[in-house]
């Protein structure tokens, strides 16, 4: 999300943007006589940046041993319109042939667009995780490139300059609310680092935390869609996210600060002594390594809030490419898919841009200690409670969120107009 490409202009005709179009499509020869070469256009926020270009050319040399005679053309578009852009394309039924999503709602919400992969990915199935974010009804619309999650990443020598013990971060909500306060005594710094400006904040505390306050059937109940929006444990989750910004344990101006990429900024400055990160690549232990020594970013587990919780690392398929229903080839496009999936190209992944890759047999063992401390909980982990939500609903929650640190709206108001868009969605 980091250092964005200028966005193609939409003319008031229609959708004119790079790589537009029918897809796996032939290019015409200058001049005649030389056999057409077919393109596959691709479009994500990703191949624009310098830390997945090491990745993009392993992808691309990958594709080549196998169709040299092929083009693969990469579109890079700014984060923040590129599924408005997308949903133009798909309205249109053209466009690219490979597109980059997000797990859950956002692929979930358009899988009419896309092409099933199952008959093309059988192979990959047991090397990869992360599928079920991209999968609806028993099939599988992408293949993950990552792997996203939600550790608590805290602040080592905060710890040691309240004179608390960094290998042993707090077990209970209470015992952390205590240990926030030492530290703010000490140091000044705010307990949370969190940016809600665009009303992800809210995603990253309810999954973050959400081991912690739900009860492990409860837990699972949501994931499966059965979500008791009425249970003291589901309330629990929205009446600590308003109780923690009326506490003081935010970072000020919670509602106006940017989660890409301001919020991390306050952390890596130490100015707040945890934050709820991510595993992919921005926001996660590489990022915070270039301004915090590495030994001294600790990942802990959820504090307990309720009786029966037990935490676990919340984590699906963080980002993954799928192949669009309109293109003329779907093996041809899936074989891409792949390629961008490849050990290789995802070795060389995690070692620029720091993500967990969804590539399991890859060797993390010298990253340091914080991904030492994420990936042995990959084993045991659980899903992502916010990614189980529909996009609709997760605006919504953005929306209320914001409500609910300003003032404007009650935990009961909120939880029950997200419980009537959950039903509808």
């Amino acid at each position: 999300m980091k250092q964005r490409a200028l966005w193609s202009v939409l003319l008031a005709a229609g959708l004119a943007v790079a790589g537009c179009g029918s897809a796996a499509r032939t290019e015409s020869p200058s001049g005649g006589g030389s056999p057409q070469k077919q393109k596959l256009v691709v479009w994500d926020w990703k191949s624009g940046e310098p830390a997945a270009a090491a990745y993009v050319e392993k992808a691309k040399a990958d594709f080549a041993q196998r169709h040299p005679d092929v083009t693969v053309e990469f579109v890079a578009q700014p984060f923040d319109q590129y599924y408005t852009l997308l949903g133009t394309a798909i309205q249109s039924n053209k466009g690219p042939d490979v597109m980059l999503f997000n797990g859950g709602g956002q692929i979930r919400d358009r899988v009419n667009a896309l092409v099933p992969l199952d008959p093309y990915v059988t192979e990959d199935k047991s090397r990869l995780a992360g599928w079920d974010a991209f999968g609806k009804d028993g099939k599988t619309y992408a293949v993950p490139v990552t792997l996203q999650g939600h550790p608590i990443y805290y602040n080592k020598t905060l710890y040691e300059k309240a004179g608390l013990d960094p290998a042993k971060p707090p077990k209970t909500w209470d015992e952390f609310v205590g240990d926030c306060a030492t530290i703010k005594k000490a140091t000044g710094a705010a307990c949370f680092a969190l940016g809600n400006k665009e009303g992800f904040g809210i995603q990253f505390f309810m999954s973050g935390l959400g081991s912690g306050i739900l009860t492990p059937q409860e837990y699972d109940d949501w994931i499966a869609g059965k979500r008791d929006w009425t249970s003291p444990h589901v309330k629990r989750i929205f009446e600590l996210w308003k109780e923690a910004n009326d506490k003081g344990l935010n970072n000020e101006g919670a509602n106006s600060t940017a989660m890409f990429n301001d919020i991390f900024r306050v952390f890596e400055t130490n100015k707040a002594t945890h934050i709820i990160g991510l595993m992919s690549d921005v926001g996660h232990w590489k990022d915070f390594a270039e301004f915090l020594p590495p030994d001294k970013i600790g990942v802990m587990p959820a504090p307990v809030v309720t009786g029966g919780a037990t935490p676990s690392l919340p984590y699906d398929g963080g980002i993954g490419y799928a192949v669009a229903k309109w293109t003329r080839d779907p093996k041809l496009a899936a074989d891409l898919v792949r390629s961008l999936t490849s050990t290789d190209a995802l070795t060389a992944f995690y070692a620029k841009a720091g993500a967990i890759a969804s590539d399991t047999t890859i060797d993390v063992s010298q990253a340091g200690p914080a991904v030492a401390a994420i990936v042995p909980e990959i084993k045991t982990g659980k899903p992502a409670l916010h990614v189980a939500l529909s996009s609709k609903t997760l605006d919504l929650m953005g929306r209320l969120s914001q409500q609910l640190l300003s003032g404007s709206a009650t935990v009961d108001k909120a939880v029950r107009q997200l419980a009537d868009s959950d039903r509808t969605s």
